[in-house]
């Protein structure tokens, strides 16, 4: 049976999305790691279904200011899918690729942008190969689109766009740890309902 909405969905199905979560997320480390050169570990992911609005509490907050890389997916899949950047993270990716850091988000120039948004790229390619592969689906990308703004401002234009069909997140967090440090990270994917009942029946785990 096709679900109607996030809700919906059995224990099976929530279990499932969050295996594809976990192996995206180790992907996407991997990716990362080979971009700057250095290896890139990840924590065991926590991979929930939530609310736009719980989704980005669990974040940090509407208020809490970082960058956002943010693709739109089409193909077999539609919606979108976000990499969070907070600062810590941030520096770790600028000092490997350029050699500096920030001490806030207003020090970005062209450069440093550049290099944020190439890596968010990989990330969320990663991450979309891995779930492509396991469903046999085929997954199409837009050209990245990055802002700095407070959370909330981020992802509101998008989920006015896709909210009509889903007020619900698949959030993935989890901890980098490269150099000794270990930083937060976060994925946020949001299909539409045709494209999860079509990804659920791929992999099996739902009927017609």
């Amino acid at each position: 049976m096709s679900v109607k909405s996030f809700e919906q969905m059995n224990s099976l199905e929530i279990d499932t999305l969050r295996e594809i979560g976990s192996i995206g997320t180790g992907n996407a480390a991997t990716a990362l790691s080979q971009m700057l050169g250095k290896e890139v570990r990840i924590t065991l992911p926590e991979v929930r279904i939530m609310g736009y609005n719980e989704a980005i509490e669990w974040i940090g907050g509407p208020e809490a200011v970082t960058a956002g890389v943010l693709v739109k997916m089409s193909g077999d899949m539609g919606g979108i899918m976000l990499s969070v950047q907070k600062l810590e993270l941030v520096n770790i990716i600028l000092e490997a690729m350029l050699g500096q850091s920030i001490q806030g988000y207003e020090d970005l120039a062209e450069l440093e942008q550049s290099a944020l948004i190439e890596i968010g790229n990989i990330m969320i390619s990663a991450f979309v190969n891995a779930l492509s592969g396991l469903a046999g689906i085929q997954v199409n990308l837009t050209v990245p689109a990055f802002a700095v703004d407070m959370q909330g401002a981020i992802l509101a234009v998008p989920m006015a766009e896709y909210g009509g069909m889903s007020d619900y997140l698949m959030t993935i967090g989890g901890n980098f740890v490269c150099d000794g440090k270990e930083v937060p990270s976060h994925l946020l994917l949001s299909p539409d309902l045709r494209s999860l009942n079509f990804l659920l029946r791929k992999l099996g785990v739902s009927d017609e």
